[in-house]
């Protein structure tokens, strides 16, 4: 990492001050997401309208990597597409494991900040925790059409 403070920053910022941990209003689909490895526990909440991710939101607890990597997932898919946040979500893994160009690391915006997770394997189930959740209930048919689905994952 070019410059590890400010990436440092950037976790501190949304693990201290996330804009996206709340509850939101007519959700469309709900999934909790658990890495029984370390407890972390987040609850993802999605409304989607015509195929567009028009709000998002999180509560649960967890250690500062999982909930600051939820909040900036949150950033990055408010306003996408449910294709686009897939997208989103397979170069982000791919990130994880060192498979992506420098051009789909500018694609994940503050998120890249967790580019280095990998060398601690420990926390890499942390960091990925929200985007699985949300590849997950992305996957599941009918979240835009006012079904509610509630499931466990990882």
């Amino acid at each position: 990492m070019e410059n590890r403070s400010f990436y440092n920053e950037i976790l501190t910022e949304h693990n201290l001050r996330p804009a996206n941990k709340h509850e939101i209003d007519g959700a469309t689909v709900t999934l909790e997401g658990i890495n029984p490895s370390c407890g972390d526990d987040i609850i993802l909440n999605l409304r989607v309208e015509n195929d567009i991710i028009v709000d998002g939101g999180f509560t649960g607890d967890g250690c500062a990597i999982s909930q600051a990597s939820a909040d900036m997932m949150l950033d990055l898919i408010i306003g996408k597409t449910r294709d686009e946040a897939l997208r989103l979500g397979d170069i982000f893994m791919r990130m994880i494991r060192g498979e992506t160009t420098e051009d789909e690391l500018d694609e994940l915006e503050e998120s890249q900040a967790l580019r280095d997770i990998s060398h601690m394997p420990a926390r890499v189930k942390c960091a990925v925790l929200g985007w699985h959740t949300m590849d997950e209930m992305l996957k599941i048919s009918g979240v835009d059409e006012g079904k509610s689905v509630t499931t466990e994952g990882m």
